[in-house]
């Protein structure tokens, strides 16, 4: 395999890690809350893709609006209900409560969906340029990708709402003063959080078979793409995406698809002992 077949193949599934990631990075950079429902929200958004394309014969591409709509609605009543409730607290506490969460939607999607790997079959043949082979569903997935990621920027850099989620992430205090719902706004950012990993999920299950037992997977690489990138924008997500992608990629031919994973991780401590602000993050908030 040649060395721009492998870059591209990086490229491909760090565009998909970034979108993963971006949720993640959201909560945890605003809120201050290690979401442990991401994984199991990028599993069901991917799981609501399939049975609906299944069922209805529509496009992934058409269902995915109402899939991410679907996760913002779940992720603004769960934060609104409960996780505000303790937001406040240490870390810790926070922590527990969505591993609790997390667990229940787990089990609940194993029990009604069961464990079964499951993708959206989409044939639409390969592509190949400059020596590079690629099937076309990839390429619909890093396009979907980026158009996400793109979306959330432009939300967070010129609307209203994303004005204020800056705010709160910068000085929850100041920004109460200046009269923004505190409150509101963190159930807000759960939601576009939760919108995320349903999207996320729904262009995986174009991509990769989906299943309950990846919840922990998606949780790690969520984890470590943060701690690469750096926390709270979407830069630092994409960043962490694309450098794990490319990194696992290499590895991948190198040591073995079976060892890849673990170079992801030596990054992330190298990181979190040189750099732990993260690529492309603001000291502050590591």
């Amino acid at each position: 395999m040649g060395f721009a077949q492998i870059l591209a193949n990086g490229m491909v599934l760090g565009t998909l890690y970034a979108c993963i990631a971006i949720g993640f990075s959201l909560v945890w950079g605003v809120l201050n809350v290690i979401n442990m429902l991401h994984g199991s929200f990028i599993v069901l958004g991917g799981y609501l893709t399939y049975f609906a394309w299944a069922y209805t014969g529509i496009s992934p591409v058409l269902i995915l609006p109402f899939v991410a709509a679907l996760l913002f609605g779940l992720g603004y009543g769960l934060q609104y209900l409960f996780i505000n409730k303790v937001v406040s607290a240490p870390v810790l506490t926070t922590l527990t409560l969505t591993f609790g969460l997390d667990m229940i939607l787990y089990n609940l999607m194993t029990v009604f969906f069961t464990a079964t790997p499951r993708r959206v079959s989409m044939e639409f043949g390969r592509l190949e340029f400059w020596g590079v082979a690629m099937p076309v569903d990839r390429l619909i997935g890093m396009g979907l990708a980026l158009l996400l990621t793109a979306l959330l920027f432009v939300v967070l850099k010129t609307s209203r709402i994303g004005r204020a989620i800056v705010a709160v992430r910068m000085d929850r205090e100041a920004a109460a003063l200046m009269g923004i719902k505190v409150n509101h706004i963190y159930a807000i950012t759960f939601g576009i959080a939760a919108l995320m990993a349903g999207a996320a999920g729904s262009v995986f299950a174009m991509v990769f078979p989906v299943t309950t037992n990846l919840s922990g997977v998606f949780l790690g690489k969520a984890f470590v793409i943060c701690v690469i990138g750096g926390l709270g924008g979407v830069s630092g997500a994409l960043v962490g995406g694309l450098a794990l992608g490319i990194i696992e990629s290499f590895a991948g031919v190198l040591i073995g698809p079976q060892n890849a994973i673990t170079v992801g991780f030596v990054l992330m401590l190298v990181l979190l002992i040189v750099r732990p602000q993260g690529l492309v993050g603001v000291k502050g908030y590591e």
